[in-house]
């Protein structure tokens, strides 16, 4: 395996219901995000935010989306109201993506949103790179606008992911992953 390219052949990622503590230090975690905002950036709009939950701010905002997650489904099983209870228990940290759309700048909306993508999932291999696992989740919660209310959202801000992150606390075997031969064609014109 050649090693320039071994982070981005063994990165996957970790459920959040299998990380714990601890989360990266103050210093790893500056560290980790200043790396993960050196993103393409058409425009140099710098199209994103990030929202970093953890101890109990990270609680209450789990508490926060659960109750959420019952007014709007008053019929949501047991089952699902327990998990939404706990979705916010398990990793130490949580940083939201927010991605911030400049509809004036002449540069097309998914651009701005990839380019927040981008943040995430450098976030994600960041995270791995320094011994740590994270999962990049969005659900219900990133597109609801209650839920960008709680988190103090501008009109124009929208919810990218929210990434977990934590220490694994079990062996976090690899998914299949697909063939390349099934993926890539060449354009001949």
């Amino acid at each position: 395996m050649d090693d320039a390219l071994s982070l981005l052949q063994q990165r996957h990622s970790a459920p959040s219901r299998q990380l714990g503590e601890p989360a990266p230090d103050a210093t790893s975690l500056r560290s980790l995000l200043e790396a993960a905002i050196r993103v393409p950036d058409h425009g140099k709009l710098v199209p994103f935010r990030l929202i970093a939950l953890r101890g109990e701010s990270k609680l209450k905002f789990g508490t926060l989306l659960a109750e959420r997650a019952i007014r709007r489904d008053p019929d949501l099983p047991e089952s699902k109201r327990e998990k939404e209870r706990h979705r916010y228990t398990f990793a130490p940290l949580v940083i939201a993506v927010v991605a911030r759309i400049d509809h004036d700048a002449g540069i097309p909306e998914i651009e701005q949103k990839l380019c927040a993508g981008n943040v995430a999932y450098n976030i994600l291999l960041g995270a791995y790179a320094l011994g740590f696992g994270a999962q990049w989740l969005t659900g219900w919660a990133a597109y609801d606008a209650e839920v960008a209310g709680l988190l103090g959202l501008a009109a124009n801000e929208c919810v990218v992911s929210f990434v977990h992150i934590g220490t694994p606390q079990a062996e976090i075997p690899d998914r299949d992953r697909p063939a390349l031969d099934d993926l890539l064609t060449e354009w001949k014109g």
